[in-house]
């Protein structure tokens, strides 16, 4: 069986946790951050997002050894 091809663009933007979940970080941070507030900006900081099992189970597909 050969082995399967990773998609290097999941592969970067999503992540695992220590208990085999997977986790994003949040939008709205790449840019037009001076409208934001600091607090809105502290908050998207944060990349505990995860995502349910059934758009993990595609990511999974997407990037099987992530």
């Amino acid at each position: 069986m050969p082995k399967m091809k990773t998609n290097k663009s999941v592969a970067k933007r999503f992540s695992r946790t220590g208990s085999g979940k997977i986790k994003r970080a949040a939008a709205n941070r790449r840019h037009i951050l001076t409208h934001k507030s600091p607090d809105r900006k502290r908050r998207l900081r944060v990349d505990t997002c995860i995502l349910s099992k059934g758009d993990a189970k595609h990511i999974m597909r997407m990037a099987p050894y992530l």
